[in-house]
């Protein structure tokens, strides 16, 4: 259940907070104005996954070393719970983090419950001009900045070299093809060719932008998801788990595929640069060179991937917003972008980390890059995030017969028109 204060009200509670925060010097044991040393305790909701964990978890520390006075308190939240758990300790107004590690989707719906404090002419958000303009964008609601940007992503296909070498086919270009060569990768290697997120609507997206389609389309404000190129995308699916061409799963896809992937049980996947560590600690990648990255196969129309990533938040209720503002700031900066990407091979959100020779020599930045220049924008808008549950529900139905391609997009864009009242 959606809990909150919406519209007008919701912007009031952000000015009432940020003038009790500030009265009372940022709450405590936040600075006594400006200039002042930050110190306190600034509570840290970390979502990466646990290929990363531990890699934020000592960047926390990092920064409590070069501010002795603040304690950050971090707590890893798993992504699949920390949407819900955020908002109904913000909606409590108990529990919630001063700084959450919030996804690209999540922002304008924080926002616009006015669970999220602005952050133009803060010093949580400064050189605004070095961010990826798309990264930048996600990180806003309606003129204003809700959070600055941390990591930018976009979907590959992930590909096992010596897999699709043993079966003799090349990287394929199109889902037509993949499915064309997956028989003879089954014969040849004894892989499934491909797997399909099924359990996350997030992976239908490519399927939907390669036959020209999109979910809606915020400037005409008109659902798209019903149109012909949303029940070629859900035909796709379909037909590639019909064909054995690929596996599927209704749970659990992020396990699953991974460990597929790195058992050599399937040849490829369609995933982010997040699972490129994890993807490279398995069996098939010891000889880390194995494991290929190429763009998403295309459909009849096009080759399209959404833009993903990750910003940084301040609760517009925490107590001590100058250690919040410092914290968000240090996590987005360039230092440490630049070592996310070294460690994590996570791309950077500013213009600057991409010029360090270090990070142009990185080998799934130099991939990621053109892909992220081309990603799709999602709609940032307030209900973003929740355009996903019907697309998933409808999925599960696909592939498990219960509904027909046509049956499914009629279902998802009606769910949409209930959702976006203004919308045609």
């Amino acid at each position: 259940m959606r809990r909150g204060i919406r519209g007008g009200t919701a912007a009031a509670l952000i000015a009432g907070l940020a003038l009790t925060a500030t009265a009372c010097g940022g709450g405590d044991g936040g600075t006594n104005g400006a200039g002042g040393e930050i110190a306190g305790t600034v509570t840290f909701w970390d979502t990466s996954n646990d290929a990363e964990k531990a890699t934020y978890k000592k960047l926390a520390e990092d920064f409590e070393k070069q501010h002795p006075k603040v304690h950050v308190a971090y707590v890893h939240v798993p992504f699949g719970d920390a949407n819900a758990k955020f908002k109904n300790a913000a909606g409590g107004n108990a529990g919630a983090p001063d700084v959450m590690r919030t996804e690209v989707a999540w922002v304008a719906d924080f926002a616009h419950l006015g669970y999220l404090a602005p952050l133009d002419g803060t010093p949580a958000l400064d050189r605004t001009s070095d961010y990826l303009p798309q990264a930048l964008g996600s990180a806003k609601y309606r003129g204003k900045t809700y959070a600055v940007p941390q990591v930018i992503d976009t979907l590959g296909l992930f590909y096992n070299k010596k897999l699709l070498k043993k079966a003799g086919v090349e990287v394929p270009k199109t889902f037509a093809e993949l499915a064309g060569t997956a028989g003879k990768i089954k014969k040849r290697t004894g892989a499934t060719a491909l797997y399909l997120r099924g359990d996350d609507p997030y992976w239908f997206l490519p399927y939907l932008y390669g036959e020209g389609g999109d979910m809606v389309s915020a400037k005409d404000k008109a659902v798209r998801i019903d149109d012909a190129a949303g029940i070629r995308a859900f035909r796709t699916i379909k037909k590639l788990v019909d064909s054995k061409a690929a596996v599927t799963d209704a749970t659990d896809g992020q396990e699953n595929q991974l460990k597929a992937l790195k058992d050599g049980d399937v040849a490829m996947a369609v995933d982010g640069p997040w699972d490129i560590e994890g993807a490279r600690a398995g069996g098939e990648f010891q000889d880390k060179g194995n494991l290929g990255v190429a763009p998403v196969p295309g459909g009849s129309a096009d080759r399209g991937s959404p833009q993903g990533g990750w910003n940084l938040s301040v609760y517009a209720g925490s107590k001590n917003l100058a250690a919040s503002y410092a914290f968000a700031k240090y996590m987005s900066s360039a230092s440490v972008q630049q070592r996310t990407t070294a460690e994590l091979s996570l791309l950077p959100t500013r213009k600057s980390v991409y010029a360090l020779p270090d990070v142009r020599k990185n080998e799934m930045v130099r991939f990621f890059k053109p892909a992220v220049d081309g990603a799709v924008q999602r709609p940032w808008i307030a209900e973003g995030n929740s355009l996903f549950e019907p697309v998933k529900v409808q999925m599960n139905k696909v592939l498990s017969g219960a509904a027909s391609p046509e049956q499914a997009a009629r279902a998802t864009g009606d769910a949409y028109r209930k959702l976006l009242k203004d919308y045609k």
